[in-house]
């Protein structure tokens, strides 16, 4: 008898909510779960991935030094499943796919955040290459570099999962529309529960960033009394009695809450009006989760100020030079000399474009495995 998985909760979904019995496939054919959905076997394939086990040492703003209270790859991930799956139910979408987004949206980050991704980008471009960007890196990640099973290469995700880490979209990631991912590219708009994602993952960064900047004391509250969507959310808390630090955690819990519901409401709204009934017209449509005008204004404010007080700040440009020195330093030194890298390494460089392999090697580096690299290839008083 042919296993037939649990589809326990569609009935609960939207009709324009992708179903997992109505999934488009995987790339290789596999005989189904009899105790899991599709897109729930693409979750635990995603969470037993070494990339996904490297994001706890990847850099989110801080390199994982300079403390253990800062956001890492990893926790900003969860911290991304946990809101995007509230939108989701919300919504009446479906929560398993949302959740494997989410888990997998990051695993094409380079150690050192988006200052490794710009510096292994132009070093690429420099040798007649494409270029460096994570979700192709993510892409690739899950459909030829990670070796788990052995009748297919990669974790042979769903069609859904694959395209929800190509197509995503916030104002620090823009995906490339190339000619390799065509099949993910014929219409307009990708899923809704990857458009949950890439709101999720910019709520997320936004909120938490703000929350390191003020626990690393690079941000002064102070400056964030004349950003209107704090001080609006500040007046509205009632946090008087409390001590400073805990007026900070409130007024931050309560910014998610407040980008969430709006995200929610005028999604609710767009979709009456678009009229959509099902995934293929949420397909051929414009993206059609959105905040109102006004919020979009505010963040723009809020993110305007993160720039300025925060990324911009001298410590974190500081670092982030030295970050791209030490990129640069290594894929160089394995360029130049490619029998200092691992054999398994070797063996790829005799088959593929050696810039490629290097800039994969690198890419799946931890921040702390790139810093100690580097101090093996560079400081003649280090072990090798």
């Amino acid at each position: 008898m042919k296993n037939t998985p649990h589809y326990e909760n569609e009935a609960f979904l939207a009709s324009y909510a992708v179903k997992s019995s109505q999934t488009l496939g995987r790339k290789y054919a596999e005989e189904e779960h009899p105790l899991r959905n599709p897109f729930q076997r693409d979750r635990d394939r995603i969470i037993h991935s070494t990339a996904f086990r490297r994001l706890e040492y990847k850099t989110q703003v801080f390199i994982y030094h300079e403390g253990d209270y800062y956001r890492n790859r990893l926790t900003h991930t969860l911290e991304v499943q946990q809101i995007a799956r509230t939108i989701a139910r919300i919504l009446h979408l479906n929560e398993d796919l949302v959740e494997a987004i989410s888990l997998a949206h990051d695993i094409g980050h380079t150690p050192f955040g988006h200052k490794g991704e710009s510096v292994l980008n132009e070093l690429l471009i420099q040798r007649g290459f494409k270029g460096f960007e994570h979700n192709r890196q993510g892409l690739r990640i899950v459909e030829k570099l990670e070796k788990k099973y052995p009748q297919f290469p990669g974790l042979n995700l769903s069609f859904e999962v694959r395209e929800g880490i190509i197509r995503h979209n916030t104002s620090y990631d823009i995906p490339m529309e190339e000619d390799d991912f065509k099949e993910f590219m014929k219409f307009p708009s990708p899923s809704l529960e990857a458009q949950v994602v890439n709101f999720a993952d910019e709520i997320a960064y936004t909120c938490h960033d703000l929350d390191d900047g003020l626990k690393s004391g690079i941000i002064e509250a102070d400056k964030l009394k004349n950003i209107p969507i704090w001080e609006e959310i500040e007046r509205s808390s009632y946090i008087e009695s409390l001590d400073e630090e805990m007026q900070k955690t409130v007024i931050i819990r309560r910014l998610i809450n407040h980008l969430v519901t709006n995200l929610v409401d005028k999604s609710k709204i767009n979709i009456e009006r678009t009229g959509i009934v099902t995934v293929e017209e949420v397909r051929k449509n414009l993206p059609i989760l959105s905040y109102t005008e006004e919020l979009n204004t505010k963040l723009k404010q809020l993110r305007r100020f993160l720039e300025d007080e925060m990324y911009s700040d001298f410590r974190v440009i500081r670092m982030t030079y030295k970050e791209a020195m030490i990129m640069r330093d290594i894929f160089n030194a394995y360029m130049n000399e490619p029998k200092q890298l691992p054999p398994h390494i070797q063996e790829r460089i005799k088959k593929e474009p050696g810039a490629i392999v290097i800039a994969d090697y690198i890419a799946g580096m931890t921040d702390r495995f790139a810093l100690s690299e580097h101090k093996k290839l560079f400081d003649p008083h280090n072990p090798v």
